[in-house]
């Protein structure tokens, strides 16, 4: 068992003031029922680097059946893992159960009787002698088998820490003492500015391969360096990021889009050769993609936190516009197959891609801002129109265009006051005379 540093709140900067309040709620909730309850990983780190967290997750030793009888208004998701999601309103705060680390070589029944039906040599039902059964019980060679598929095993807030991927990411708030609870020497790396890994890079990458991902994307937001052994593993292991689900892989590229420094994150995973392993086509990109995502941070830069109006659709055509990947509109291929669009690993969702083709179909005549005024409220209902206007906004320097048409959505927006007068096309209005039907028809 490892000592934990306890850093005690006359110590540390982080002030209940600076956690979400909704937070605060679960957290006193499952400390009232005597559950211990901690604020964990990202948000600690950013709270004690003076930075606002994007979210605000909660680790407890309540399991999510437990948490739910405490909270109507909690719901059950995952299959890899259960967690509970605390909903409000829009909001939902993420209520985690302490797990332990998985070794990825413990044999369970499961994946034992998965060893002997695909053993070529064995027939149906046989088992395997044994000799080969202890052969298949030592520590195999594959990558594969060291992938993380299952993570149910609920465990302690030590087993928890020495679980997660790094150090500045495994420090927690106790919420019933205000303390700092410090397993890995997190607080250490923070000082020092490094990330680092717990545990062998080379384990815990091929365990998850978005990890070597992430520890570039984090050095890069925070502005920090990467351990050595870090840098050399994902130097070794950089061809197993294509073992990782492509949705994954593509969350995590829109994640950089919004953190607000996906310029150097990009620049700093084509230095490790990431980049090309994912997205082979940005590792030559042209210097209209790098313009482009400079002009994402900045505006980016303008919001505390990621606005609404960076939706996917609008970081799908950052990532392809720049490339030349999106064309005219166009629904099916001239062999009659749907249009699909992949960027390296990425498959692009069909319906962004759709939207994009929308939204660039109007840009066109948005940028006329002449045009006949019918033609212009024409284009108000259209539902891509938010998204044109962001993209406007981003990728082009004509702020002129972008508050005319702000102006016609808020006139449309706004109903006209009820004691303004009639407007004179309603007074001049000719009323319709009535059509009268002849009597033998009545």
């Amino acid at each position: 068992m490892v000592e934990p540093v306890v850093i005690p709140r006359s110590d540390h900067a982080i002030s209940r003031r600076d956690i979400d309040p909704d937070a605060l709620k679960v957290l006193y909730r499952l400390h009232e029922h005597h559950y211990a309850a901690y604020l964990v990983g990202g948000s600690v780190r950013d709270l004690l680097l003076n930075r606002r967290p994007k979210d605000f997750d909660v680790g407890t030793s309540a399991h999510p059946h437990q948490i739910k009888k405490l909270f109507r208004n909690c719901w059950i998701i995952g299959r890899r893992f259960r967690l509970a999601h605390v909903k409000f309103g829009t909001k939902a705060i993420e209520v985690a159960t302490f797990r332990r680390h998985v070794d990825t070589l413990e044999v369970t029944p499961e994946a034992e009787a998965a060893t002997v039906t695909a053993r070529d040599t064995v027939g149906p039902g046989e088992p395997l002698p044994p000799e080969e059964m202890e052969e298949a019980r030592r520590p195999r060679r594959r990558a594969e088998d060291h992938l993380i598929a299952r993570d149910n095993t609920y465990g302690t807030p030590e087993e928890d820490a020495f679980r997660r991927d790094f150090t500045v990411n495994a420090l927690f708030y106790d919420i019933g003492t205000f303390s700092i609870i410090d397993y890995t020497g997190g607080l250490h790396d923070l000082e020092a500015r490094v990330i680092r890994c717990i545990g062998e890079p080379e384990v815990r990458f091929l365990e998850d391969p978005v990890r070597m991902l992430r520890a570039v994307v984090l050095a890069a937001r925070l502005e920090f360096t990467i351990d050595e052994p870090v840098v050399e593993a994902i130097a070794q292991l950089k061809h197993e990021i294509a073992r990782s689900a492509a949705p994954r892989l593509l969350e995590e590229y829109y994640k950089i889009l919004r953190s607000g420094h996906a310029a150097v994150a990009f620049k700093q995973l084509a230095r490790t050769g990431l980049l090309k392993e994912i997205t082979p086509e940005l590792a030559d990109a042209p210097a209209a993609f790098w313009r482009a995502v400079s002009a994402i941070d900045r505006y980016r830069a303008r919001f505390g936190s990621a606005p609404d109006a960076l939706t996917n659709t609008v970081l799908a055509g950052t990532l392809l516009n720049p490339l030349g990947l999106i064309g005219p509109p166009q629904r099916f291929h001239a062999d009659g197959t749907e249009r699909r669009i992949e960027l390296g690993l990425l498959p692009i969702a069909r319906r962004d891609v759709e939207r994009l083709q929308q939204m660039f179909s109007i840009i066109p005549k948005l940028m006329d801002v002449q045009a006949p005024m019918r033609s212009q409220r024409g284009l108000l209902h259209r539902s891509s129109l938010p998204e044109a206007l962001t993209w406007l906004e981003i990728h082009t320097d004509r702020p002129d265009v972008v508050e005319h048409w702000r102006e016609l959505m808020a006139q449309r927006a706004d109903p006209a006051p009820a004691d303004a007068p009639p407007s004179p096309s309603s007074v001049n209005r000719r009323r319709r005379r009535r059509r009268r039907v002849p009597r033998g028809f009545q």
